[in-house]
């Protein structure tokens, strides 16, 4: 497959408009006139950059999976005892990532299971969990003594994810759905949203320190 020769904004074009095409309609249903149409492109020029349908969607996962983990996981820091600091760095990486690739969050919506036997063996040949972990250890705390006395930290944190992946949900809705995106306004937002969850879940004191 060719597509590493192809100049990067093409490529990129290519691999944008392919992830968000398997993303939307999975690999049995995805169509390769979509994908070089939005990627503006024809598709026999596609076609003669990438083998087939099943080569591109296995080099869309391997791009991007590489590209989360060296832009996203590998820069996480856990050792921070604030849940809310720790989000808010995941969210930061994540809109500075969505910025060049507006479907890369979802990633993990290629991992379902296709029609094609061989693209499973292909998937569960890569498979990683890699996410687990990561959420693992996003709500992974040593020091709890943030959070107000006589609660119950586990089944706080379980509100807070909910939150977070309605939250999450919400951005990703916004983006999509607005023609000019305002990050500064999403980033401000954001903060107001974690500002809030401190005082429900912390000490007053512990809020107080951290405004």
């Amino acid at each position: 497959m060719n597509i590493s020769k192809l100049d990067e904004k093409r490529r990129i074009a290519i691999l944008n408009s392919a992830l968000k095409e398997f993303c939307i309609r999975g690999y049995d249903n995805a169509s390769t006139n979509v994908i070089a149409k939005e990627a503006g492109i024809s598709k026999a020029l596609m076609f003669h950059y990438v083998n087939n349908k099943q080569d591109l969607f296995l080099y869309t996962y391997d791009y991007f999976t590489e590209l989360l983990d060296k832009e996203y996981y590998s820069k996480l820091d856990f050792t921070d005892k604030d849940i809310f600091n720790r989000l808010r760095q995941s969210y930061l990486l994540q809109i500075d990532l969505i910025k060049e690739y507006p479907w890369i969050i979802e990633l993990d919506k290629l991992s379902v299971e296709t029609s094609s036997d061989e693209v499973n063996q292909a998937l569960a040949n890569r498979k990683t969990n890699r996410q687990l972990s990561c959420n693992h250890q996003m709500f992974d705390l040593k020091d709890t003594s943030m959070f107000r006395s006589g609660l119950d930290v586990e089944t706080c944190k379980q509100f807070i994810l909910w939150s977070n992946i309605g939250f999450t949900n919400q951005i990703l809705d916004d983006i999509r759905h607005s023609e000019t995106v305002n990050y500064e306004h999403i980033i401000s937002s954001l903060d107001e949203y974690f500002d809030e969850l401190r005082k429900v879940f912390y000490k007053s004191s512990e809020v107080e320190n951290d405004q």
